[in-house]
């Protein structure tokens, strides 16, 4: 099927991968930088929609400061609920159908295991409580929707754990990293290409995202130094060594199984993703 593309956020590091690869298969694809499309104007927004005309807007923006967005809810809301909201409301009134990222954010950790699309969600701070209005925006709003959560985002740039890692590996003998804060490391690589296989497939509602099985932020680190041979040596910690403004779930890794089975394939470990992104990325 010959869509065509709106990509909203299209200057971070999931936005850059969609642009990239919609290029690649030749898709029709338009990636607006913010000056020239406010997500937080309806006006803005309208006038960019109607004359790019898509039959897919990808809303990949985000207020992703987690701790900055408990001192900034205002804006917090205002983009990742409120904008939300509008884009939903528009793409509704056009039938232009909707994709949009959420995160396990949305949960506060204490199931456990993994989270299913199934659990309610129960967010701890200010940004997963922004996140849950958006995604209850677009599923409500009446538009074509793909509402999709995924976590521990990384891709190409320097605003992934990956990179920090390295920065931190050269400064640092000894790195810390915490053991019980569990979640499901993503690469943008399968983002894109699950998402647009759930568009082929006519998916809509909610769905998880993520590559498969879990890892804490230590297992992934020393997963990654082992493969660049960092030289630090990497020590698992507590959260709670780590205070921050915003509180964090401890285990909010979610159960891709919905997806895989709607789409009929399987999605790859993140170790694999790991191995992936740093051959086509190198670091």
């Amino acid at each position: 099927m010959n869509r065509s593309y709106l990509i909203l956020g299209a200057n971070g590091q999931l936005g850059k991968q969609f642009a990239r690869d919609l290029h690649t298969h030749g898709a029709a694809v338009t990636a607006p930088n913010e000056k020239d499309c406010d997500i937080t104007s309806a006006d803005s927004l309208s006038s960019v929609i109607d004359a790019v005309r898509p039959s897919v807007i990808v809303n990949c923006a985000a207020y992703n400061a987690v701790d900055l967005a408990e001192q900034q809810q205002e804006t917090a809301m205002r983009i990742n609920a409120e904008a939300v909201s509008t884009i939903a409301g528009l793409c509704a009134e056009r039938k232009i159908m909707l994709v949009h990222y959420s995160t396990d954010y949305v949960f506060d950790g204490a199931k456990g295991t993994l989270y299913t699309e199934e659990d309610a969600p129960h967010p701890l701070n200010v940004y997963g409580r922004s996140k849950h209005q958006g995604e209850r925006a677009v599923l409500d709003s009446g538009a074509p929707s793909l509402v999709l959560r995924t976590s521990w985002v990384f891709g190409n740039g320097t605003q992934n754990f990956i990179h920090k890692l390295l920065q931190w590996s050269q400064k640092n003998p000894v790195l810390k990293l915490t053991a019980d804060e569990v979640s499901v490391p993503t690469s943008t690589i399968d983002l894109v290409t699950y998402t647009l296989l759930a568009l082929d497939g006519g998916l809509t509602g909610l769905y998880h995202l993520t590559n498969s099985d879990h890892a804490s932020r230590y297992e992934w680190g020393r997963y990654v130094a082992r493969k660049l041979s960092l030289p630090s040596t990497i020590v698992p910690v507590p959260m709670s060594m780590f205070p921050s403004p915003a509180q964090r779930p401890l285990f909010s890794a979610m159960s891709n199984n919905g997806l895989q089975k709607a789409l009929g394939k399987d999605i790859p470990d993140w170790r694999d993703a790991v191995d992936r992104f740093l051959l086509e990325y190198p670091v």
